[in-house]
């Protein structure tokens, strides 16, 4: 008898997560105690924005989502339980963000993400 394994965190399942039109998929791939430090402008290295748990992280994703902009997975590496990725987003107006996130992995979910993001001013 085999045993069921964790399922497996990929680039297309990312990919498939950003994507999206909705944050939905995105947000399934956290476990429910993630950790997501956004490190920007506003939030620089020393102080940066720390969201804890799924629904803290839904909920700026949730934002983020409803807004007329595209988001498009660049490169993706996966390596035991760390990923890195960049993400590339654009608004209707033209106005563009780009993001580069690595991750830590548990059990194939999202446990830690550490994003450093910039964009056009």
């Amino acid at each position: 008898m085999t045993t069921a394994a964790h399922p497996a965190f990929g680039t297309d399942t990312l990919r498939r997560g950003i994507e999206a039109d909705t944050s939905a998929a995105l947000v399934s791939l956290y476990a429910d105690d993630a950790e997501l430090r956004v490190v920007d402008r506003h939030t620089q290295p020393s102080h940066p924005k720390v969201l804890h748990g799924r629904d803290e992280i839904a909920a700026v994703l949730d934002d983020v989502y409803s807004r007329d902009m595209t988001h498009t997975l660049e490169a993706c590496v996966v390596q035991g339980d760390h990923a890195a990725y960049c993400e590339s987003c654009r608004y209707a107006d033209g106005t563009r963000v780009l993001s580069e996130s690595m991750l830590t992995l548990r059990d194939g979910k999202i446990t830690g993400q550490m994003m450093i993001q910039a964009w056009d001013e």
